[in-house]
C-alpha cells in the first residue's frame, strides 16, 4: 500500500517519505502539470484573466497570489499522478480517491491565498488529468493524447448526469446553479467528453503556433484564443451572464479570424479585447485552466517545447566554434 504521502493507494510498497522509490513517471507527470498552470498565468496579454502586468477583471488576486497557491497544490498532480498509475479495475473507480486528493489541496490553496479561488478549477481539471495520464500510461514515453482524453472520459463517466442531471437537492455550487438555470454542463461536461475543447482546438492551436516557429508567449496566447472562441466558460456565464459568454466568444472568434498571436492584427486585437474584458468584470477562469490542460498534455506528448519557443536567438549551426575559444 502507498503510505505518506501518497496515503491511501493500493499496488505498491513506497515507504514514508522514500521518495526515490516513486515511479519516474508520477513526477513526469505532476510535472507537466504544475508546469500548466504556471505558463497559464504568465502569458501576456489576456483578457480579464491575472498576467505579470495585469490583474485583469480581478481586485483580490494578482500574479504573486497564484504563485502562492501554485506552489501550495502542486504536490496533489503528483499524488493523483500515483493514483492513476497504480489503479486496477474499473476507470471510474479512480474519482473518489481523485476527489478526496483534491478536497485536501483545495483547503491548502484557500489557506495560502487567504480565501481567494485562484485555481479551484486547475485543481480539479489538472488532478483529473494527471490521474488519466498516469492510468493511461504504458510504462513508455511519450504519453497518447488520445489514450488520456480516452481515460479521463472513462474516469467521470456518469458525472453529469449523477451530479447535475439529476441531482435531488436545491444547487449550491456555481456549476449546478448555471446548470439549473441554463443547462450548461461546464467542466463536468468538458471533462466526461474527454476534454474536447482541449483536444479540438486548444492543443491543435498550440502545436500550429509552435511549428510556425512561436515564441511561448505567443504560442500560449493563440491556443487561449481558441479555447476562449469555442469553451463554454461558466466562470464568464457565472459573471456575465449569456450576453457575457457570447461576448468573449465573438471577440475570441474575431481574434482568431486575424490570425490569433500569430498576427500583429490580432495580437492588436487581443489588446482592445482584455481592456474591454476588464471593463465588463469579465474573466474566462474556465478557459484559462483548459488553457493549463493544453500545456500539460502537451509535454507530456512531446516532453518538452523547440527552442524556437523558449530561445530569442537562433540556436547555433552544428560544430560551430564555441565563444571564446579558438576557431
Amino acid at each position: 500500500m502507498y503510505l505518506s504521502p501518497l496515503a491511501g493507494l493500493t499496488g505498491s510498497t513506497i515507504a514514508p517519505h522514500r521518495h526515490e522509490k516513486v515511479p519516474p513517471a508520477v513526477w513526469t507527470i505532476g510535472s507537466a502539470c504544475l508546469t500548466g498552470i504556471l505558463l497559464e498565468v504568465s502569458a501576456h496579454p489576456k483578457p480579464g484573466l491575472v498576467t505579470p502586468r495585469s490583474m485583469g477583471s480581478h481586485s483580490d488576486m494578482d500574479l504573486q497570489t497564484f504563485m502562492l497557491t501554485s506552489a501550495a497544490i502542486a504536490p496533489c498532480f503528483h499524488r493523483c499522478a500515483a493514483i492513476g498509475l497504480a489503479h486496477v479495475g474499473e476507470p471510474s473507480a479512480i474519482l473518489t480517491p481523485v476527489r478526496a486528493v483534491g478536497r485536501d489541496y483545495d483547503r491548502r490553496l484557500f489557506a495560502a491565498s487567504n480565501g481567494v479561488n485562484t485555481q479551484r478549477g486547475a485543481l480539479f481539471a489538472l488532478g483529473l488529468t494527471a490521474a488519466a495520464a498516469g492510468l493511461s500510461h504504458d510504462g513508455h514515453r511519450p504519453v497518447s493524447p488520445d489514450r488520456l482524453f480516452a481515460a479521463v472520459a472513462a474516469i467521470t463517466r456518469g458525472i453529469v448526469e449523477r451530479e447535475l442531471a439529476t441531482s435531488y437537492r436545491d444547487p449550491l455550487t456555481a456549476g449546478e446553479i448555471l446548470y439549473a438555470r441554463h443547462g450548461v454542463t461546464g467542466i463536468r461536461g468538458e471533462v466526461e467528453a474527454g476534454f474536447p475543447t482541449v483536444s479540438g482546438h486548444g492543443l491543435p492551436a498550440l502545436r500550429a503556433a509552435l511549428a510556425q516557429g512561436a515564441g511561448l508567449n505567443r504560442a500560449l496566447l493563440h491556443a487561449l484564443v481558441a479555447i476562449v472562441a469555442e469553451a463554454e466558460d461558466t466562470t464568464v456565464l457565472w459573471r456575465g451572464g449569456p450576453e457575457g459568454l457570447a461576448f468573449v466568444r465573438e471577440r475570441a472568434a474575431r481574434v482568431r479570424d486575424l490570425g490569433g498571436a500569430l498576427s500583429e492584427r490580432g495580437i492588436a486585437e487581443i489588446d482592445r479585447f482584455a481592456d474591454d474584458c476588464v471593463s465588463r468584470r469579465l474573466s474566462p477562469g474556465g478557459a484559462a485552466d483548459l488553457l493549463a490542460v493544453t500545456v500539460a498534455v502537451h509535454l507530456l506528448e512531446a516532453e518538452t517545447f523547440p527552442v524556437s519557443a523558449t530561445s530569442r536567438f537562433e540556436p547555433p549551426p552544428p560544430n560551430a566554434p564555441v565563444p571564446g575559444e579558438n576557431p
